[in-house]
């Protein structure tokens, strides 16, 4: 479980991105964030792996404490996997050598130096198939879609054997059945192996389709905290009240 306790963040120019707030993040749920652009997902997101630090309050992680904690914060960041939206591949490397990448927070600076190891190998290709690229193993990824790019993004997710999967947009460029069968693979995967997964999303369906729990935010604050049957009408309407007002 993850325990956010009224954390805030107000950037160096003085725009607030998150204003106090406190929530609970629990063992197995797929969670998605929804808002418009702006709304504080992706500063929420970066703030729960100490990319962001919060000008206030605190984050607590059950088995390691608040990470505040210099040493707790790097044991979390070395368990906690993170998607993007643009993938955030390298693109002369093979699929194989961007899954590897998410073995290096296992290793030490000198081990790095020397190729990787059989078991790393292995583990890496075994999150390929899982994946449906095991075909692609030996690809450049820049010669893949965009589909299975994110597809190589999720099994360097899964390499680093997460406890928990953070996701930012991870469709948000993909096309709408591409996006579909992106989020159904991800959710497969975190419910097969008891993976919590925190996902910012625009796509309001797709949150109503997969989510176990659904956190509307406007303006850096939560304006819903649900489950998807509970996101009617008017809750939208509060959620995205700027938009729809312009």
């Amino acid at each position: 479980m993850i325990e956010i306790d009224q954390i805030s963040i107000t950037f160096p120019n003085g725009c607030i991105g998150l204003h106090p707030l406190s929530l609970e993040l629990h063992e197995g749920q797929f969670t998605v964030l929804i808002g418009q652009s702006g709304a504080g997902k992706s500063t929420l997101l970066r703030c729960l792996n100490g990319l962001n630090k919060p000008c206030s309050g605190s984050i607590a992680v059950a088995g390691l404490g608040r990470l505040d904690n210099g040493s707790a914060l790097r044991e979390h960041r070395r368990r906690t996997a993170m998607i993007f939206q643009q993938h955030q591949l390298i693109g002369r490397y093979s699929a194989l050598d961007n899954v590897l990448i998410g073995r290096v927070g296992y290793h030490s600076a000198l081990r790095g130096l020397w190729p990787p190891s059989k078991h790393d190998q292995l583990l890496a290709v075994e999150c390929l198939d899982r994946v449906g690229l095991v075909d692609k193993t030996l690809d450049r990824v820049d010669k893949l879609s965009g589909g299975q790019q994110q597809r190589v993004g999720i099994a360097r997710a899964l390499v680093q054997q997460p406890r928990t999967i953070l996701a930012d947009e991870p469709v948000a460029s993909l096309d709408p059945v591409t996006s579909n069968n992106i989020l159904s693979l991800l959710h497969r995967i975190c419910k097969e192996d008891g993976i919590p997964a925190i996902v910012s999303l625009h796509q309001v369906e797709l949150a109503k389709r997969y989510a176990d729990r659904i956190i509307g935010l406007t303006d850096g604050k939560v304006t819903f905290d649900g489950l998807a049957d509970e996101l009617h009408q008017g809750v939208l309407q509060e959620i995205y009240q700027t938009a729809l007002a312009a």
